[in-house]
């Protein structure tokens, strides 16, 4: 890239680089030659941007984390209809995967960037929305009566939460090991009208 030449969405295409990186080599690999060569533009373009390369880390949990709590925001709408495990397993697996693998695993690796995400954003990471959000959709089936008043949302979002977090972390086969997990936590105590969750 010729020098002076604009990149529209620059941080972007940094983001994704990133990501594919943390995908592909893992987050202890992760450095600004790294990003940069992935993402095809000058070793000193991230520093023109950002101060250091835990200022672009941090940027991007932001932006990533913002991505997920966006996507998570929906599932409390699906109350009332269509089987209650399905509905949260259907949720949760069209998150964007990618996003959330990498994210999580920069996160296990580098536990300083969850505080300056949560400065940013107050209390929701991307696991935490993904949990506040299950819980607020559990909370509303049980007041729909599809549940039953014993059931617990908050801690089966947890369960939920954690074998998320688990499977993205160990890369395994979410569609294959999630949605069984979730039958088994919410299904044997469902009062379904409708579905077979």
């Amino acid at each position: 890239m010729p020098r002076g030449v604009a990149i529209p969405e620059l941080r972007q295409q940094l983001f994704a680089a990133a990501e594919r990186v943390i995908l592909r080599d893992g987050p202890a690999r992760l450095s600004g030659r790294a990003v940069t060569t992935e993402a095809g533009v000058a070793a000193g373009l991230l520093y023109a941007h950002f101060s250091d390369l835990d200022d672009f880390l941090a940027a991007y949990a932001v932006d990533r984390s913002f991505t997920v709590i966006a996507a998570a925001a929906s599932l409390p709408e699906r109350a009332g209809a269509g089987g209650i495990a399905a509905n949260l397993g259907d949720a949760v697996l069209a998150l964007p995967r990618d996003t959330l693998a990498a994210l999580a695993r920069l996160l296990v690796l580098r536990p300083d960037l969850a505080a300056r995400v949560h400065d940013v954003l107050g209390d929701d990471t991307a696991l935490d929305a993904i949990e506040q959000a299950a819980a607020a959709y559990l909370a509303a089936e049980r007041r729909l009566g599809r549940l039953p008043e014993t059931t617990e949302p908050a801690a089966v979002a947890l369960a939920v939460v954690g074998a998320l977090h688990h499977l993205v972390l160990t890369a395994a086969d979410l569609d294959d090991r999630l949605r069984p997990a979730i039958t088994a936590l919410v299904g044997s105590t469902a009062n379904e009208r409708s579905g077979n969750g």
